[in-house]
């Protein structure tokens, strides 16, 4: 599985119960594209949310985040990490 950072532009103004809200429909669907969404971030004043996820393909994580009702466009692979 590969590692995908995804940005949504456009939520200015999210609440944290909003974010958790997006965060909770992707986690219900998550499986049926192989996809697992790890952890949400958001800038409510710039409007900015950033995912990052394991999945298959950029194009599971775009297909999940439009049928949990938020699509997205920009999704990032990321294959270099350290923790």
């Amino acid at each position: 599985m590969a590692t995908f950072m995804d940005v949504h532009h456009g939520m200015k103004g999210i609440t944290a119960e909003q974010l958790s809200a997006a965060h909770k429909a992707d986690l219900a669907i998550e499986r049926e594209e192989g996809v697992h969404f790890q952890q949400a971030w958001a800038d409510p004043e710039s409007g900015t949310v950033y995912c990052l996820s394991e999945a298959p393909s950029a194009d599971a994580v775009k297909r999940i985040h439009a049928r949990a009702g938020h699509p997205v466009t920009e999704v990032h692979p990321v294959p270099l990490a350290i923790s």
